[in-house]
């Protein structure tokens, strides 16, 4: 039987609803060999969910995903480390989540204006006490019965260019991949098919300016991802040399109908792609 993987995805340390060992115990039910963490803007999950790997028989990869300033679309970076912790990328994330809570103090103050009864703590409890994220806000919407959903708090309030939106201060791709490599990780480009460049044409001319500051790898397999684009990104990837990863991009009961390591119930990703990470060799952080 053919070993598979899922390298994307989140838990209670950003915008996933299940613990990080809760994640890895799920992915054993799934039958997966390995996975990634990769919160958002913290690899405060990892060493829990390395732990629960080793107990449990699941590989355990240390990940991050990292959005970045992108006027056109959705640009997110994904870093993937091995071997130890990559403790020298605490200062760089610091920063984003100090980012991240301003940005959170600011939807605070657009939903009071909205004439919403919502609070930092109201937040802050949804949260966790993990990495605070737009589900959060959603999930109290929906508990304080202003929204039915949380898809239509995003559609109404949440989602980009709504009204209680606030963009969030971030770094170029070119910046956030840099810092990703400096402490010793793989960059790697999420999602694609959602930069404004997919349909345009000019994904290739993007790739290329991102692979001359350290870009080594694209999320070829993803839940959204049709056959087509799978099969472009795949042409796409052989022909200008990067590595192949995917991953669902779980987020457990916050992002509906995903499931852990087949997405909207199509994808298989094979372990190889995971052995080719791995075996591009040299890249360990600096602690």
């Amino acid at each position: 039987m053919p070993d598979y993987i899922d390298l994307h995805l989140h838990t209670t340390a950003s915008d996933g609803s299940l613990t990080p060992a809760a994640v890895v115990g799920l992915a054993r039910e799934r039958g997966l060999k390995a996975i990634a963490v990769t919160d958002h803007d913290t690899i405060a999950g990892c060493p829990e969910a390395h732990a629960a790997g080793s107990r449990l028989g699941v590989e355990v990869i240390c990940g991050v995903e990292i959005s970045a300033d992108w006027p056109k679309g959705t640009l997110h970076i994904l870093g993937y480390f091995f071997g130890s912790f990559p403790r020298s990328l605490d200062q760089g994330l610091k920063e984003l989540q100090d980012n991240r809570a301003k940005r959170n103090l600011e939807m605070i103050v657009k939903l009071q204006n909205l004439g919403f009864t919502v609070s930092e703590d109201d937040i802050v409890r949804a949260s966790g006490g993990g990495q605070i994220g737009r589900p959060h806000f959603a999930k109290v919407l929906v508990e304080k019965k202003y929204v039915k959903s949380m898809e239509e708090a995003f559609d109404r309030y949440l989602g980009k260019g709504k009204p209680a939106y606030v963009e969030k201060d971030r770094l170029t791709p070119e910046e956030t991949i840099r810092m990703i490599a400096k402490s010793g990780g793989i960059p790697v480009l999420a999602h694609p098919t959602t930069l404004g460049e997919y349909d345009s044409g000019e994904l290739p001319q993007l790739l290329s300016r991102l692979q001359e500051n350290g870009l080594r790898g694209i999320e070829v397999y993803y839940y959204s991802h049709t056959e087509p684009d799978t099969n472009r990104l795949l042409s796409l990837a052989q022909r200008v040399n990067l590595l192949v990863t995917g991953g669902t991009d779980f987020h457990g009961a916050n992002l509906g109908n995903i499931q852990i390591g087949t997405g909207k119930g199509n994808l298989k990703i094979p372990y190889q792609l995971l052995m080719k990470l791995k075996n591009v060799g040299g890249l360990h952080p600096q602690t």
